[in-house]
C-alpha cells in the first residue's frame, strides 16, 4: 500500500477513470493503482467508478466521480517542471490535445484541469539580481502561451530587446 501523507484529489463528473488513464499515458513511471466502485448506498451509480487512485511519475493522486456540482478553475493548477524545450513541447502537445492553450505556460486539458508547463530555467532567471533582465524575462513570458526557453534566455541577456 502506498502511503503518502497529502494526496491531491481531483473531482470529475463521470470522467475520473478516463482522466487517470489519459494522464498515466502522458507521464513516465505512471500507473493506475486501484479503483473503488459505487455500492448500494448510491443506487443511481452502483457499479460505476467512484474513485481512481493513480500515480504520475511516483506522485499519488485520487480522481473521484462526484457528479456535475463542481468544475475545475484556475485557482488550482498542476505544475510540471521541465529541463528541456523538447520536454516542454512534449507535455504541452499532449495536455493541450482537445484542450486549450492559455498564457504564460498555462493550459487547460480536455477535462478542464489547469496545468503549468514551465522550464526550470525560468525560476532561475526570475531570481537573478539584474532587475531589468528579470523585467525583460517577465515581459517575454507574458507574451507567450507555450514557454520557449531560448526566447526567455535571450530576453534576459539582450538589454536592447524590445518586447
Amino acid at each position: 500500500m502506498i502511503k503518502q501523507k497529502i494526496v491531491t484529489n481531483l473531482w470529475f463528473d463521470t470522467e475520473a477513470l478516463e482522466a487517470a488513464e489519459f494522464y498515466c499515458s502522458i507521464f513516465p513511471n505512471s500507473r493506475i493503482v486501484d479503483k473503488l466502485y459505487y455500492n448500494d448506498a448510491n443506487p443511481d451509480r452502483v457499479g460505476t467508478v467512484l474513485t481512481v487512485n493513480f500515480e504520475l511519475d511516483g506522485q499519488l493522486f485520487t480522481a473521484i466521480n462526484g457528479g456535475p456540482e463542481f468544475k475545475f478553475d484556475e485557482a488550482i493548477s498542476l505544475l510540471v517542471n521541465c529541463e528541456t524545450q523538447s520536454e516542454i513541447d512534449y507535455y504541452w502537445d499532449a495536455l493541450t490535445k482537445d484542450g486549450e492553450e492559455v498564457v504564460c505556460g498555462w493550459l487547460k486539458d480536455k477535462f478542464g484541469l489547469s496545468w503549468q508547463i514551465s522550464p526550470i530555467q525560468l525560476e532561475v532567471l526570475l531570481k537573478e539580481t539584474d532587475k531589468e533582465g528579470v523585467k525583460r524575462v517577465s515581459e517575454c513570458m507574458y507574451g507567450m502561451k507555450k514557454l520557449i526557453i531560448n526566447e526567455l534566455m535571450d530576453a534576459y541577456q539582450n538589454e536592447n530587446l524590445r518586447i
